[in-house]
């Protein structure tokens, strides 16, 4: 036991350096602040409504009616029954946010290398590499956290399949299916789905290897352990695979049924989004030199040029108090790319590269070429419209690729590769496979390479082979005038040359460090320690840049992040039903005080979308007095935001005179711009089980239809009419889910006016109830629960069994000895 206990040991005290640099960079957590997040602003806004819902029932709904008409909740971090993973993966993240999901970087990029074998000290600084290469770090400070969540799992299912290719088929199938069951409780299938193209890339490295040793027969014996484990984490996460799948084909990454756009032109057939979409964020091929040198296209698109700027010096000059400029310079456009906009460069580090670099000569082997080719290819699709045959090719023949935008992303493969590849670098540069002599000649060419690179780049510069002039600086100009754009431009020369000599200066210190140690003046200890220190001072100087302690604000700010402004506080009077829009913000922000027709969501429901681009952007009355928009918000004669009444609002229910079948679904559309919802309504879709409905019905000033329960998951209705009539309800169509019933029985519901619901309603005084019950819940829960019990046992079943082999083990060498 003592021997076991100085074994684990180092682990142990890696595991509290992890935590000590976790909670160090994000130190005002230790205060009891919090990240101000842009993105988790919004989504705060958007579920506003289900958590005050289980705050006052205790009950969990799958719907919201504060954003774009109403829709599911299972992207609005919907809790499921019996997702135990989710509870595992809870225990994991014991950290305050965001410093737990840094702990995940750290620890499973460390598990990955100590299952390649790895000595602990290396497995450290490779860890350290991982968790803060700039990019991980931004997206915790905009508030990508599905998006860092599922980063921070990707080594850990990697380790389960190399554990599975080296025959440890036991340990490698628990590892595997509790990590990529960790992986999906992310919920960012997204990155999921780039993990699954390294894992391809892989795969390819490992059968040709198989071949090659005749070794086949294991290789598929392997996918095969992997398959049962990847099918049982999908058990694990049944409910919010099926429920996200549900809603998938109703949201705008789903197929659309339209033939034309809004804009009259013909729509091309389509099974996911389009390429415009796809590829808005596209890397530039320039701008790979950004993952060497952080600020070699100016950084992000929100610098601080600081006092000492050519910005700053002009802006004084025109007679502005020094306060004020330093003010307006703590974001200036110094990001000079050809991307929209930037939060910051995508910087892995001057040492990780150089390391890198070592690696492609010193590493052989499926390990060197899994990893190149994960690399390569990450980086060229990252590419986008920018490499063009290569994204048309994947968008139009790779399955679900062209289900996911921001292209630009799947350079999170490469941030994953690069520091692997690094530290087997080290690796080599330490053992004895590789000659002296050769270690030598891979320092001279690395040095060559990476120093040449930064050499190169400095001349090109001094020659004016740059001319920093970036994709907006014609409105710079506009705005500010010509001599303020030069001052800008002459700003972003300075940081290109600052962090050019500043990556020539980290990479002769490593190539130093290297070569001492070769000259046997410098230990592998200090070799790693020293490293380790360059890494992380090289790296964390660079993030701090861009998430820092500035960004941390107290805990009540972020749980309330907005303020009703006069126009949400007088709409807010009104306790009756009704929906807003609001044309002075787009945002999530009117999510959170009313039943919006907005909202902010990555995949909004497809018709609300259409809807949208078709009508509701104009302002169109009609449409909006069909979804019940009692309120718009519009700027007032202060421009400050100001309540109109609209009195033509069709209210939650009517009953109409008229059913008018078209065409098609487009046909549906286009039929709402003239279309009188309050007498008429439409409908493309066959009714199922009704094949003679009446064209017309009979209505009367007495007929009524009122609201007595509202709630996101459950609609009452009073009904009254002296004839049989058809109703529509100003509520969204989602038939995987709505259930309609009249006096308690179960009646068919159906899709009018494109979007809405309506129904039959027989004559006579009765209670019309629409609840929100979906199955898919129900069955995934059953399923998430059965995984559960059968990952429990095959767990305790491998326990057994490794104990077993222990103690078989402890008994052979008794016997030996």
């Amino acid at each position: 036991m003592q021997f076991s206990f100085k074994k684990i040991l180092p682990h142990l005290l890696v595991l509290v350096g992890f935590i000590v640099c976790s909670l160090a960079y994000f130190s005002p957590v230790l205060q009891g602040k919090v990240i101000y997040q842009s993105d988790i602003v919004h989504y705060t806004g958007m579920a506003k409504q289900q958590k005050d819902f289980k705050t006052k029932t205790g009950e969990e709904t799958y719907w919201t009616n504060s954003a774009f008409g109403g829709m599911p909740t299972y992207q609005l971090g919907a809790k499921y029954p019996h997702n135990y993973i989710k509870k595992l993966d809870l225990y994991l993240r014991f950290l305050p946010r965001p410093a737990d999901y840094l702990f995940l970087y750290f620890l499973g990029f460390y598990i990955l290398l100590l299952v390649l074998k790895v000595d602990w000290k290396l497995a450290g600084l490779g860890a350290l590499a991982f968790g803060f290469s700039t990019y991980l770090i931004i997206i915790l400070g905009v508030g990508h956290n599905s998006k860092a969540h599922a980063i921070a799992y990707m080594p850990l299912v990697l380790s389960g399949i190399l554990l599975t290719f080296r025959s440890k088929y036991i340990a490698g199938f628990l590892l595997t299916a509790i990590a990529m069951g960790l992986e999906l409780v992310a919920n960012h299938y997204q990155m999921t789905y780039y993990l699954l193209l390294l894992v391809l890339v892989l795969g390819i490295a490992y059968l040709v290897d198989a071949y090659r040793k005749k070794m086949l027969p294991h290789f598929f014996k392997a996918v095969g352990v992997l398959t049962a484990a990847v099918v049982l984490a999908i058990g694990l996460n049944a409910t919010n695979i099926l429920a996200t799948q549900d809603y998938v084909k109703e949201s705008t990454r789903g197929k659309s049924a339209l033939t034309i756009n809004p804009d009259g032109s013909k729509r091309e057939s389509s099974n996911g989004l389009s390429k415009a979409y796809i590829t808005e964020y596209s890397y530039g091929k320039f701008e790979t030199f950004n993952l060497f040198i952080p600020r070699f296209l100016g950084g992000g698109s929100g610098e601080d040029v600081g006092e000492n700027s050519a910005v700053f010096k002009y802006i004084v000059a025109q007679g502005v108090p020094a306060s004020n400029a330093k003010e307006y310079t703590k974001s200036l456009p110094t990001y000079w790319g050809s991307q929209t906009i930037v939060e910051a460069p995508a910087y892995i580090g001057a040492v990780v590269i150089f390391l890198f670099v070592l690696g492609l000569f010193l590493v052989k082997g499926r390990l060197k070429w899994w990893l190149v080719g994960g690399t390569i290819l990450s980086l060229l699709l990252s590419y986008g419209k920018n490499l063009e045959f290569l994204t048309d090719l994947f968008i139009n023949y790779v399955p679900l690729y062209n289900k996911f935008r921001a292209v630009s992303s799947i350079q999170v493969i490469l941030e994953l590769c690069i520091p692997v590849l690094a530290v087997f670098a080290l690796v080599r540069l330490f053992n004895d496979v590789v000659k002296i002599e050769e270690k030598v000649k891979a320092l001279k060419y690395t040095v060559l390479i990476t120093g040449g690179l930064s050499v190169l780049f400095l001349v090109a510069k001094t020659i004016g082979f740059f001319d920093f002039v970036g994709g907006i600086d014609g409105r710079i100009r506009e705005g500010n005038g010509q001599a303020f754009l030069d001052a800008l431009k002459a700003d972003r020369a300075s940081f290109f040359t600052t962090d050019t000599l500043r990556t020539l200066l980290f990479v002769l210190l490593a190539a130093g460090v290297i070569f001492l140690f070769l000259k046997q003046k410098l230990n592998e200890t200090k070799v790693i320690i020293i490293l380790g220190l360059l890494i992380v001072v090289d790296l964390v100087s660079v993030d701090k840049r861009y998430v820092n302690n500035d960004d941390f604000v107290s805990k009540l700010q972020m749980e309330r992040p907005y303020e009703a402004n006069k126009a949400d506080l007088q709409i807010l009077k009104d306790k009756s039903n009704y929906r807003v829009y609001d044309m002075t913000s787009g945002g999530a922000k009117t999510s959170y005080f009313h039943n919006a027709l907005g909202g902010y969501h990555a995949a909004k429901p497809k018709r609300f979308q259409d809807l949208y681009e078709f009508y509701i952007y104009k302002n169109n009355i009609n449409v909006l007095s069909l979804l019940n928009a009692k309120y718009i918000i519009g700027a007032g004669e202060d421009e400050k935001p100001f309540p109109y009444v609209n009195n033509d609002a069709n209210g939650n229910a009517w009953f109409v005179s008229n059913l008018e079948k078209v065409a098609s679904e487009t046909d549906e559309l286009l039929a709402l711009e003239s279309l009188n919802s309050k007498e008429t309504a439409v409908y493309s879709s066959e009714f199922k089980g009704k094949t003679n409905l009446p064209k017309s019905f009979k209505t009367d000033s007495l007929v009524s239809i009122k609201v007595k329960t509202y709630a996101p998951n459950l609609i009452e209705y009073s009904s009254e009419n002296s004839n049989n009539g058809f109703a529509v309800f100003s509520e969204m169509y989602y038939a995987n889910g709505w259930n309609a019933y009249i006096d308690g029985q179960l009646k068919p519901h159906y899709k009018v006016d494109y979007a809405l619901r309506g129904m039959e309603i027989p004559k006579g005084k009765h209670t019309v109830t629409f609840k929100f019950e979906p199955q898919v819940v129900k069955t995934g829960s059953t399923i998430a629960l059965a995984s559960s019990v059968l990952l429990a046992l095959l767990v305790l079943g491998g326990l057994f069994f490794g104990y077993k082999n222990y103690l078989g083990n402890q008994k052979d060498q008794s016997v030996k000895a």
